[in-house]
Formats: structure tokens, C-alpha cells, sequence
């Protein structure tokens, strides 16, 4: 478990999975995000140790950030989706802890590429840039600075090619 701040955050465990459902319920305004994490629960992309919580300080979950397997053409990626956290807690760290969590969770278990399709004002300060000027792209079209990318080791530079996610993204 790792303090960031205020929160406490850790690897998801099975008492979790109620909660972070309700996390994901409250945060997006249709369930997909929750029922997309509980059908990449029963995917191969599944990696154990990469769904993050983030817990203040009565361990009330508060926050979700949750890393699987996709590829950038052949070589394997994580991707950083859904991030949730509560409306009531949202805008006080809670989602920036979980995310540089499972970002870290994830360089210590030797994980080299991390990409998002979010927000592009907020991902950047996480190390993200666009992924197009690594000749990284999708199937669908997005907004082109909403797709970004993240080398977690400077010495293994990013790939080129096509995200392909994992099945339960639907992409």
C-alpha cells in the first residue's frame, strides 16, 4: 500500500469488486464503464495487480484506475481505462493518486507502454503525449490529441502501429 497525500492506494482485491462497481456507476453517466471493468475481469487482458484503488483515510474506496493488456501492432501495451472516481471526491487527488499507482504498479512488474484515449488536458501531466507522432493509432477515429501514449522506461521508446484492445473495449 502507498500513501499519495491524502490517499491510500493499492491492488484491487476480491472484497473490492462491489465497490469499485459503484465507483464506476457514479462516476459515468451510463453503467458501460462498470460492466466493461467487470467483463475485462473475466478477459485474458486481465493482469492481476493493475486494478488500483485509491482509499482515504477511513479506507473508504473512493477512486478506480484500472491498466490491461492491448498491443501497439505486435508488441504488447497496457491500457490505462476507465479511471472513476466518486462526483464527491473528484478534484482533490483522489484520481491522480490511483493513476500514478497503477502506473507505478505497473513499471515495477516490468510493463514498458501505457496507452489512454481521455481527456487531453489531464492526461499530459501524467507523462502521456500524443500518440500519433509515434505513428501510434486505432481503428475508429478520435479526436487525434485524445489518444496518447506513455514509454515507462525512456530506453525502450515507443512502437508504432494500431492499438488493438481487448475484446470487451469493442474496438
Amino acid at each position: 500500500m502507498r500513501t499519495h497525500d491524502t490517499w491510500l492506494t493499492r491492488a484491487e482485491t476480491g472484497a473490492d469488486i462491489p465497490a469499485v462497481r459503484a465507483i464506476n456507476l457514479a462516476a459515468f453517466d451510463t453503467p458501460q464503464e462498470a460492466d466493461l471493468v467487470d467483463a475485462l475481469r473475466a478477459d485474458s487482458s486481465w493482469i492481476e495487480g493493475l486494478s488500483l484503488v485509491a482509499a482515504d483515510q477511513d479506507g473508504t474506496l473512493v477512486g478506480h484506475a484500472l491498466l490491461t493488456r492491448c498491443h501497439i501492432g505486435d508488441s504488447p501495451a497496457l491500457c490505462l481505462a476507465p479511471v472513476a472516481v466518486r462526483p464527491d471526491q473528484q478534484k482533490t487527488g483522489a484520481g491522480s493518486a490511483v493513476i500514478r499507482a497503477a502506473l507505478a504498479a505497473a513499471k515495477e512488474r516490468g510493463e514498458y507502454h501505457v496507452t489512454v484515449l481521455g481527456h487531453p488536458a489531464y492526461y499530459p501531466r501524467f507523462g502521456f503525449g500524443r500518440a500519433s507522432l509515434h505513428g501510434i493509432g486505432l481503428s475508429i477515429e478520435v479526436p487525434d490529441e485524445a489518444m496518447m501514449a506513455l514509454t515507462l522506461d525512456e530506453s525502450r521508446p515507443l512502437p508504432s502501429g494500431t492499438v488493438r484492445y481487448a475484446a470487451p473495449f469493442g474496438i
